[in-house]
């Protein structure tokens, strides 16, 4: 009989952010359930620091494939695994044997195994998967009834794991899916050391929700680790953007080009095709694939139709939008002697608002979601044509509310979000009264009487916008350094 030992990660209390995930691997373990774990992210995201985490005082056999042959890495796992044989060293002629071993190690007691970076063990040919893939397929079924074996199989290239989960895939039906996504702002700062709250979103909007990114934001000043970070050519992120879109698309050129274009914020598929001189075919199937990726996705206004002209495309990941604003256009010139610190100061600062702003706006829609859910079971934002009466003297063209909220498709709630240093005031609440307010009702949107109207000012708002807040019900000023102070 064989024995596992106890796995012990020396940085378990470190690990933070991931209560929800390591309970529904821990529900896992303890169940009777024998069809493996199929743990699956973006890199960065987490996954390595979480299934250590779950490993913790468990007999646990983790191995980390790398990009090598199959043959050099096979013997490295049987290297690996020679202690847990009582020192003898297994023959690993294929996966398929690796799996055979794997099981086979858990007849007598329960043993966690973890194989991250999972489909580099597969081939890069499409036969070589198959193939494979089928051969572990025939492995389980032969020897999961008799083994307690619990497998978890990991990886980062989420093309290839979540096909692992398709209909034609030899595994399909056989893995229990596990996304690991980025954290939301009420999780992702407690990763952030800094006190002040504004200070901590404008770190969570560079960062998004990935901890790698959180932690090597923390602590000193925000130029300071900017510049450090990710803006030197010897910056541990500085080629971040490149590996993340490198690892999982052919192409990149043309991806790269798309993914700049929308860092300086939402285009329709027709300003892309211009931007980078491609037809709006060929672009809306390059948008398609980043947006099974998780990278973009596009954007209706609210009461749309999912066929609507007016879809607009957006950057949803705030890491890759500054890395694709501020970083890889000037690496050239980073790298010819341009100082990061000038680059900060002259392109970074000046605009860091206008990065910040969307993010800021979809924390302002997911409070109005959390605290305001019976007034709003949806919240959406819109836009649109101006009123017509405005058009025609060219006073306004278009409009925009950045939250609207409804209930059985009429509007409850409509709100308005200023990320500026200067308090918002009486003029926010006249604009959306006399101008937006009506162009969405000529849209054909139907109101619930007199919608409750929501505004969130980072700087605050001037006494007479306070002033009749206190007189009326029907105006919510949201206190934001309260908001994001927040965990939850």
């Amino acid at each position: 009989m064989n024995t596992i030992e106890p796995y012990a990660w020396p940085r378990i209390g470190d690990f933070i952010g991931r209560d929800g995930e390591l309970a529904r691997l821990e529900s896992w373990w303890g169940a009777s359930e024998r069809m493996p774990v199929n743990l699956y992210g973006r890199r960065r995201v987490g996954k390595s620091w979480l299934f250590r985490r779950f490993a913790h005082e468990k007999p646990a056999i983790l191995l980390v494939a790398e990009r090598l042959a199959e043959g050099t890495q096979l013997t490295r796992f049987a290297e690996q695994l020679a202690p847990a044989l009582g020192g003898v060293t297994p023959d690993l002629p294929d996966v398929a044997a690796l799996f055979r071993v794997l099981y086979r190690l858990a007849r007598d007691e329960k043993v966690l195994a973890v194989i991250d970076e999972f489909p580099w063990l597969l081939g890069t040919s499409e036969r070589a998967v198959e193939q494979n893939l089928s051969a572990v397929q025939a492995v389980m079924e032969e020897e999961r009834d008799r083994s307690q074996l619990k497998l978890v199989v990991c990886g980062s290239a989420i093309a290839q794991m979540e096909a692992l989960q398709s209909e034609k895939n030899p595994l399909h039906g056989r893995l229990v899916p596990l996304e690991l996504r980025a954290l939301p702002y009420g999780r992702a700062i407690e990763f952030l050391e800094n006190e002040d709250p504004l200070d901590r979103f404008t770190r969570y909007a560079i960062a998004g929700g990935m901890p790698r990114y959180l932690a090597a934001l923390s602590g000193g000043t925000l130029e300071d680790r900017v510049c450090d970070q990710m803006l030197k050519p010897d910056a541990p992120l500085w080629n971040e953007g490149r590996t993340i879109v490198g690892q999982e698309l052919r192409e990149p050129a043309v991806y790269f080009s798309l993914l700049e274009q929308l860092a300086s914020g939402e285009k329709e598929v027709g300003e892309l095709a211009s931007a980078i001189r491609k037809g709006s075919a060929p672009v809306a199937k390059y948008l398609s694939q980043l947006e099974d990726l998780r990278l973009v996705k596009r954007d209706l206004p609210y009461g749309a139709s999912a066929t609507d002209r007016r879809g607009r495309w957006v950057l949803v990941d705030p890491f890759l939008r500054f890395w694709f604003r501020f970083v890889f256009p000037f690496q050239a010139d980073l790298e010819a002697g341009l100082s990061a610190e000038d680059l900060y100061r002259s392109e970074i600062g000046p605009e860091l608002a206008h990065h910040v702003s969307p993010v800021f706006e979809g924390a302002c829609r997911e409070h109005v979601r959390s605290t305001m859910g019976a007034q709003a079971t949806r919240v959406d934002r819109w836009w649109g044509i101006a009123l017509n009466s405005f058009r025609k003297t060219g006073e306004r063209s278009t409009e925009e509310i950045d939250v609207v909220g409804s209930v059985r498709k009429r509007v409850t709630v409509v709100g308005e979000v200023k990320w500026t240093t200067r308090p918002a005031g009486e003029r926010l609440l006249h604009d959306l009264h006399t101008y937006k307010i009506p162009a969405l009702q000529q849209a054909g949107i139907k109101l619930a009487g007199n919608p409750v109207v929501v505004l969130f000012s980072r700087s605050g708002y001037t006494p007479e916008l306070v002033r009749q807040a206190g007189e009326n019900d029907d105006l919510v000023l949201v206190d934001v350094a309260a908001m994001l102070s927040t965990h939850k």
